[in-house]
């Protein structure tokens, strides 16, 4: 089993990626060899969040040169994850029929993720 923190690496914080934390995605470089499910448990463990979906894409490296010299960049895998912005209690059925309501509170935004918000 990975350890959270070997999921999840950094944020990616770019213009584009700022203005969709407004609509509840947030942009994160992750392991390549991590799954939809490790990334959704990473997240929730470690932010607080509900996640409502994950999308992953990998990113080829790009060929950078310096002088003659011309060499790669490394091929890295993205993860766009969407957060419930309204989450309410989650309602399931007990033994004998009785309705029972979780009493976790979840965050509506990670407020660790970038800069000036």
């Amino acid at each position: 089993m990975k350890s959270i923190y070997d999921v999840i690496i950094s944020p990616v914080i770019t213009e584009q990626s700022m203005m969709a934390t407004a609509e509840g995605k947030y942009t994160f470089r992750v392991a390549k060899n991590a799954t939809k499910s490790e990334i959704r448990q990473a997240c929730e463990r470690l932010f607080d969040v509900k996640v409502v979906k994950v999308n992953t894409s990998y990113q080829g490296g790009k060929t950078k040169r310096m002088g003659v010299h011309e060499g790669k960049q490394p091929v890295w895998k993205k993860a766009v994850v969407t957060i419930d912005l309204d989450p309410t209690e989650d309602r399931y059925e007990t033994k004998g029929g009785k309705v029972g309501t979780t009493t976790r509170k979840y965050k509506t935004e990670i407020e660790e993720f970038g800069f000036g918000q």
